[in-house]
């Protein structure tokens, strides 16, 4: 159940979030005006230098921590706490305009920010090499791999040099081979650009090899069930994946997965 506003206003004041926090959910309910119940007592920081993978059941409320990380949606309860205006989103698709080619895609976000032209260019241009996309600049979106358009989204948002970026299940779509070497980009640019992520997957081994800590969500509402710490460093080798001890790591997200959903 969603805490009634009388009890929210008795309830103690929740704790500071730690040093360095750029998002903190305390106590976070959602409750949409249906009924449904998507979200309850969700308590979730992230902090600068971390990248936070959340994963759960499908329909357990995970989109709907990132749309109220963004503020596209309003927490019915609880407390957010967001230190920065400077979010990047990535969606699940990549959400490109058909008419524009990769450089005026890119350069989009900057445009509607206000950068001058001259600014936005440039940007567009130190984004586009970033995510191996030089060369490609003049492509239309039909032109390019699924991959390639998630390397354009991802671009868009670099452009506005983000604190914190929000990743709403990028390569949730995309063949293995093309979704594990866009996983180590995304590290590589994780470990590059110094900016904290929170990522949305239904992969329990993608969410352990990209991440610094696994957040288990329940089926819905969405509780937290347990939070895992990943060991290996940064930036990661991609051999690691088939090592005894993320194995084993894999395993434990996915044993508390699939208590979270019984």
């Amino acid at each position: 159940m969603v805490p009634t506003s009388a009890s929210a206003a008795q309830a103690a004041p929740a704790p500071a979030p730690p040093a360095g926090t750029l998002i903190d959910f305390a106590d976070v309910a959602m409750q949409f005006p249906n009924g449904t119940v998507a979200l309850s007592g969700v308590d979730i920081n992230v902090r600068r230098g971390e990248f936070v993978t959340v994963v759960g059941p499908s329909g357990c409320g995970k989109s709907t921590l990132l749309r109220i990380a963004s503020g596209l949606e309003s927490a019915s309860e609880g407390k957010v706490q967001v230190n920065t205006d400077r979010i990047g989103y990535v969606f699940q698709d990549a959400t490109l305009l058909a008419w524009r080619d990769v450089r005026r895609n890119v350069e989009l976000l900057a445009e509607l920010n206000g950068r001058s032209k001259a600014e936005r260019a440039a940007k567009a241009a130190e984004a586009i090499e970033l995510v191996g996309l030089k060369g490609f600049e003049k492509h239309l979106p039909r032109q390019l791999s699924g991959g390639m358009k998630m390397r354009a989204s991802l671009a868009r948002s670099l452009t506005l040099d983000p604190e914190l970026f929000l990743f709403d299940e990028p390569f949730g779509a995309l063949d293995e081979i093309t979704r594990e070497r866009l996983n180590d980009e995304l590290i590589k640019l994780f470990v590059e650009k110094k900016f904290a992520g929170m990522f949305i997957t239904h992969s329990v081994s993608e969410a352990v090899y990209i991440s610094t800590k696994v957040v288990v969500m329940s089926g819905r509402p969405g509780k937290i069930v347990e939070t895992f710490d990943v060991p290996f460093p940064m930036p990661r080798d991609p051999e690691i994946r088939y090592t005894p001890e993320f194995g084993e790591l894999v395993g434990r997200v996915s044993h508390a997965l699939r208590e979270g959903h019984s």
